[in-house]
């Protein structure tokens, strides 16, 4: 399926570019305490090990804003500071070295406080994320769509917008998200007529793992595939790893990244003697990081089954292919079984065989 993506200017957060020609990006957000700068750092290392595009940490106080400026010291991907409120920490973060900051304008104290804040913003020459959601929306906007509807979303954004655009700026990217899928589709393709600036697409507060992600994936899906988007949030009431590993798969499904890994797996039943859940995961995870390693080479489609009364069969259609039972996987190349290893080392067997995989 080709995409014909909606028309956009192009900002770069760090050296991550969005809009115009540029891939769609991945973001997440740190759920640790900004404050606990050893955890914080952690956490976005193992998401910068899992391709994460952009990391977006939360500064509710001058604390966490301080510690911005160390965490930015010993990370590579680009991060976002997300300010409410104050607009102190604003300025903080940006002396701090933030890649972007995510804002609402029309909370931040009144024009001279955001003046401030957009100053120091073309200073470091930083993007501005205008964020509106469906919990922000000003009061007499609310009053004349009598809630928040699609079109007061985007009124909103479009105002606060506005109030960035009269200092002289543009270096801008927009969000309006909904809870739900129908208002977040319908916010985002009516902004999508009125702006050039680049979309953040998210669904906000979407829910826990399993809710989180199909509306999650709905939601962003449609946009994604009507060409709307630029740079995407997964937002789950989980682990930001989830977050970045549902977000690339969504892009990988659409075909706007480069294929991940492509794992077929069983569905399980009482037959199995293995653990092929465990299996699965742990050699997606495995293939994900050797491919992030090494993108130019080639990508088998890897199989791990359950038992013996389908696996062989399934493994013929397979480049390398697993079948289990009683402990142990027979291992198949090709379609051909090639012997037969115990289930502590069929991910050794499997990653041995993708490293060594020629078409």
């Amino acid at each position: 399926m080709k995409i014909s993506r909606h028309s956009t200017r192009q900002i770069n957060v760090g050296d991550v570019a969005i809009g115009g020609d540029a891939s769609v990006s991945v973001q997440t957000m740190t759920k640790t305490d900004t404050r606990n700068v050893r955890a914080t750092v952690t956490q976005i290392r193992e998401l910068e090990e899992l391709g994460c595009d952009i990391v977006r940490l939360a500064i509710p106080d001058m604390e966490a804003a301080k510690a911005f400026a160390k965490i930015r010291k010993h990370v590579r991907v680009p991060l976002v500071a997300d300010i409410h409120f104050d607009y102190s920490l604003a300025l903080e973060a940006l002396k701090g070295g933030a890649d972007g900051i995510r804002i609402n304008p029309g909370n931040l104290g009144g024009p001279d406080k955001l003046k401030q804040v957009v100053e120091a913003a073309r200073k470091w020459g930083v993007a501005i994320r205008v964020g509106v959601n469906s919990g922000s929306v000003e009061k007499d906007i609310l009053r004349k769509y009598k809630g928040a509807t699609p079109p007061a979303l985007v009124e909103s954004a479009v105002r606060n917008v506005q109030l960035i655009e009269d200092f002289g700026y543009d270096r801008i990217k927009i969000s309006v998200k909904a809870s739900d899928v129908a208002r977040t589709v319908d916010a985002y393709r009516l902004l999508a007529k009125k702006t050039k600036y680049p979309l953040h697409l998210g669904v906000t507060e979407a829910g826990t793992f399993m809710a989180g992600t199909v509306r999650s994936s709905v939601a962003m899906g449609i946009l994604l595939a009507e060409g709307i988007g630029d740079t995407i949030r997964v937002s789950l009431t989980d682990v930001p790893a989830k977050e970045v590993r549902v977000g690339l798969e969504l892009l990988r499904s659409l075909g706007l990244r480069e294929p991940g890994p492509s794992v077929i797996s069983c569905p399980t039943c009482g037959r199995i003697q293995v653990d092929v859940v465990s299996l699965a995961g742990r050699v997606e995870e495995e293939m994900d990081k050797y491919f992030r390693q090494y993108p130019k080479t080639a990508k088998p489609i890897v199989a791990v089954m359950g038992c013996m009364v389908n696996g062989p069969g399934e493994a013929k259609d397979a480049d390398i292919a697993v079948a289990g039972g009683n402990g142990k996987f027979a291992l198949y190349l090709h379609g051909k079984q090639i012997k037969t290893v115990t289930e502590a080392q069929a991910l050794k067997a499997i990653m041995d065989a993708v490293r060594k995989w020629r078409r």
